[in-house]
């Protein structure tokens, strides 16, 4: 059928309808004003009235005139056939699965990155439907792993405590590899890329010459204030005396709660017995016996 102007929304039609509450009366009011009785169709419990003057029922405007008094026990509604709601929108309810096809979502362009925090979904919140942001959904997972080595070797000055503050360098050797963003230092002194609950190693290999070390120690040290360092993880090894070079690795681990990166901070410290035998923590630039790792394994 052709059709001036725009076309009617009818791809989904439905007839207005009224329930009322009945009493011992005759007379009551439509909702949607009528010219007459043929525009609706009325049912009394559940049976259908005849329309007309002498009949069952007549209507004009919004009053409607019954033939006789209902009681308040019976049930009474009206279709008002002249008032067909026409919309392009289906009924609530009435659309399923079957209606829906996979290129409703398979047609749409593909998100190439990972959504963004504000980025939203849609859930079935105990059947009830509800959207989400991606931030609260989101896994933790590891965002960041790096680590450092020494890769110069490293003579003790003396028997008191010293800080690593030189000669450090993210780990570059092929086959290596860091994920996400980098940690940075200065002076020996490590900041952290973000905050979260970050696991810290520090692993120093020692070497001397045909001479007994009574302990090699390791310290891993943190700061809260960007200021004042705190012993947080004490590790000791001891070196026997040999015919040649001795080697000893001493590790050291520690879990750390970044909650602000300027002032959370960490470096790493040793102290040894005796540096004779041309004690020395033994490095290299390309392959990790000093070193370092950082990894971040979740929020704070």
């Amino acid at each position: 059928m052709a059709y001036i102007g725009i076309k009617p929304a009818e791809s989904f039609t439905s007839f207005a309808t009224q329930t009322f509450s009945t009493s011992a009366t005759s007379s009551y009011t439509l909702d949607h004003a009528v010219t007459n009785e043929n525009e609706l169709a009325l049912f009394i419990n559940n049976v259908r009235q005849q329309p007309g003057s002498g009949k069952a029922y007549t209507a004009t405007g919004t009053a409607l005139t019954l033939s006789a008094n209902t009681a308040s026990t019976d049930t009474m509604y009206a279709v008002f056939l002249g008032r067909a709601l026409q919309t392009v929108n289906p009924a609530g309810g009435s659309v399923g699965s079957s209606q829906i096809a996979a290129e409703m979502i398979t047609g749409q362009t593909a998100l190439a990155a990972e959504p963004a925090d504000t980025d939203e979904f849609l859930i079935s919140d105990a059947g009830t439907l509800k959207r989400i942001d991606y931030s609260y959904i989101k896994g933790g997972g590891i965002t960041v792993a790096d680590q450092w080595r020494l890769n110069t070797n490293l003579t003790p000055s003396g028997t008191s405590l010293e800080v690593i503050t030189a000669n450090l360098e993210q780990v570059d050797t092929s086959g290596q590899g860091t994920l996400g963003s980098a940690m940075t230092q200065s002076s020996g002194v490590f900041t952290f890329p973000s905050t979260g609950i970050w696991l810290v190693r520090a692993s120093i290999q020692y070497q001397n010459d045909g001479t007994t070390t009574r302990y090699c120690q390791n310290y891993i040290q943190v700061t809260t204030n960007n200021s004042d360092f705190t012993t947080v993880t004490e590790t000791t090894v001891n070196i026997s005396s040999g015919s040649g070079s001795t080697y000893q690795q001493n590790p050291a681990q520690t879990l750390i709660d970044v909650t602000d990166t300027s002032n959370v901070k960490v470096k790493f410290a040793f102290a040894v017995a005796s540096t004779g035998g041309s004690m020395k923590l033994y490095a290299s630039s390309t392959t990790n016996r000093t070193y370092f790792t950082f990894i971040r394994l979740g929020d704070t």
